[in-house]
């Protein structure tokens, strides 16, 4: 995202992009996490480093994050500026408050 390598939920506010604009982000984990993303539709650009499969070249909102794997999206950001929230989609990881938000400026 920025180019730091502080994970992003450790951080006040792990982004924020500007509205109109296109993004690339990383997501990579340890354990099996849905990432979805409010606000920001993406597209996923790559896999472990491979061009992403078929299923998965269109406009998404939540991406399946594998253990041990990175994931790169274009994150587009329009309509409104404001505050909105990333987070995983594991019921239980929701329960634990396993998200983060970011400001679109």
């Amino acid at each position: 995202m920025d180019g730091q390598r502080t994970p992003l939920l450790h951080r006040p506010r792990p982004a924020a992009p500007k509205l109109g604009t296109v993004e690339r982000w990383r997501f990579t984990s340890d354990f099996h996490h849905p990432v979805h993303l409010h606000l920001a539709h993406f597209q996923i650009v790559a896999r472990g480093g491979r061009a992403p499969e078929a299923h998965e070249r269109g406009w998404k909102d939540t991406v399946d994050v594998r253990p041990y794997e990175t994931v790169d999206v274009l994150a587009r950001f329009s309509g409104y500026r404001g505050r909105y929230m990333f987070h995983c989609h594991n019921l239980e990881h929701e329960d634990m408050a396993m998200m983060a938000n970011f400001r679109v400026v």
